[in-house]
Formats: C-alpha cells, sequence, structure tokens
C-alpha cells in the first residue's frame, strides 16, 4: 500500500511588541514548520539582526547572531518556533558580551542568560498547549525581566548614531566620512560596532544596501538595466552589485529577479 506525503507547510507571523520593548525589538514572531517524509531547507540571508529563537524540539532555546553570509536552515517533522527579532545593536543590552562572538552563529541561552533562567523559559513555553500568542508573551515577560536585570540604561553613543546614519542612508555612505562626522577615529568606530553590533561599520552598511537592492528588484521588469540598476543602490558598476549578491544570496542579480517574478 501506497501513502502519499504530505506536502511541507510553513505557516510565519511577525506581531508587534509591547511598548516596553520596541525601542530594542524589530519585532516578535512565532512560526509552524510540517514536513512530510523529506525535510524541508529554506534559505534565511543576512539582514543586520540578532534573534532568539525557543522551539519546542527538545526544548532548544538560543541566540542567532549577525550574518555574514545566507545560511541553510533544515526542518523536519514539525518545529513550532518563538522568536524575539532585535534592532541592530540593541541585542547588547540582554545578552552583555561582545556580539561579535555570536557572529555567524547560534549559541544556547542557557549560556547567555544561565541554565535556571533558560529553564524557566523553556517550560513556560512547552510544558503545556498554548496559543501564538501566550507564547508570545511569555517570552516578552523574560525579555523584560532580563532587560530589568542588566545595567542602567545609558545615552545613545557613537554606535547607535552610526547604525542609524547607515540605515538612513540605506547603506549608500562611507565609513570614513561618518566617522569623521561622529567626531571618532574609524578604527574607534570599528572596535565599538563589533562590541555592540557584532560586525564592522563597512559589512552592516553592505548588508544595508544589499537588503535594500534585493527588496527593490521585485518591483522592476525582467529586463532592467542593470548599470542603472548599480547607480540607484550606490554600487561602483554592474559588477560591484553582482559580487555582493554572491556573498550575500549565493545568486545573481538576475536569477534573484527570475526568482521574484517565477
Amino acid at each position: 500500500m501506497f501513502f502519499a506525503s504530505k506536502p511541507a507547510m510553513i505557516v510565519y507571523q511577525e506581531y508587534v511588541p509591547i511598548p516596553a520593548l520596541r525601542p530594542w525589538l524589530d519585532c516578535v514572531w512565532t512560526c509552524r514548520v510540517q514536513t512530510g517524509a523529506t525535510p524541508l531547507t529554506h534559505q534565511v540571508l543576512p539582514d543586520n539582526c540578532i534573534d532568539i529563537l525557543c522551539q519546542d524540539q527538545q526544548d532548544a532555546s538560543f541566540a542567532v547572531g549577525m550574518m555574514t553570509a545566507p545560511i541553510a536552515v533544515v526542518s523536519r517533522g514539525l518545529v513550532q518556533t518563538v522568536a524575539a527579532r532585535f534592532k541592530p545593536g540593541a541585542a547588547a543590552r540582554f545578552f552583555q558580551l561582545p556580539l561579535c562572538e555570536l557572529n555567524d552563529g547560534r549559541v544556547d541561552l542557557q549560556q547567555l542568560w544561565g541554565r535556571d533562567l533558560a529553564a524557566r523559559l523553556g517550560d513556560a513555553l512547552w510544558s503545556e498547549p498554548l496559543s501564538n500568542a501566550q507564547r508570545i508573551s511569555i517570552l516578552q515577560d523574560y525579555l523584560l525581566l532580563r532587560l530589568r536585570q542588566g545595567p542602567p540604561l545609558r545615552p545613545a553613543g557613537v554606535a547607535e548614531h552610526a547604525i542609524a546614519a547607515i540605515e538612513g542612508a540605506q547603506g549608500m555612505l562611507r565609513v570614513d566620512g561618518l566617522a569623521q562626522q561622529l567626531g571618532v577615529s574609524r578604527q574607534h568606530l570599528a572596535l565599538q560596532f563589533r562590541r555592540q553590533v557584532g560586525i564592522s561599520p563597512k559589512l552592516f552598511a553592505r548588508i544595508c544596501r544589499f537588503r535594500a537592492a534585493s527588496a527593490g528588484l521585485k518591483n522592476l521588469p525582467q529586463q532592467p538595466d542593470w548599470a542603472q540598476v548599480a547607480l540607484q543602490y550606490g554600487y561602483f558598476d554592474q559588477s560591484h552589485l553582482i559580487h555582493d549578491f554572491q556573498d550575500f544570496a549565493r545568486s545573481s542579480p538576475e536569477a534573484w529577479l527570475t526568482g521574484r517574478h517565477g
């Protein structure tokens, strides 16, 4: 007797954080993945954010650091996730370690928060059936607890001002000029950025520019003027645009555009 495997299903939803966490969080989100006999693989691209993910499989809770390249995520069976996505530079407030130590990897939450707090969070999320709204509320309660346990708030520093400037320009600025504008050396800016954001300001700007370009491609015709597209998003030329797409999407701009229209 033959049984057809069920098609893979992904249900992803984002939620607005509670007011007390909005200065720190971009969003909170849930995802339910159900696969058949064949595992599901999907690509995640660098987005200049750090996330905390809590999953029901083996009660896993972990942080995913800043990404400098795309990663392939493989899901098997039923996987439920509740998560929080930090704004750039905000995760340092909750982890209290140089964020460059998290780059391109995942670290168990018990290593960052301690075994007791991480275990209590896992029990609260998965010990009994709950709705997505209930799990989101629980995760935010623990984030508030962690926030209150941290050091006193301080005024925005060099890294925070640099983040705002880079994001406002969609990555289309020079780091030397930004450092001069902020009254610091390029080396000092890079050091503060690595500690509080995770990556260098130059790489952060490249990813901002790539995200703007990749998002903009969905509104282009299938045969655009690639030299004009490169100029529009602050690239030196078409080869420069192709280089960033290869680094951050493992794809050419043409293939990316075809996928968008496919």
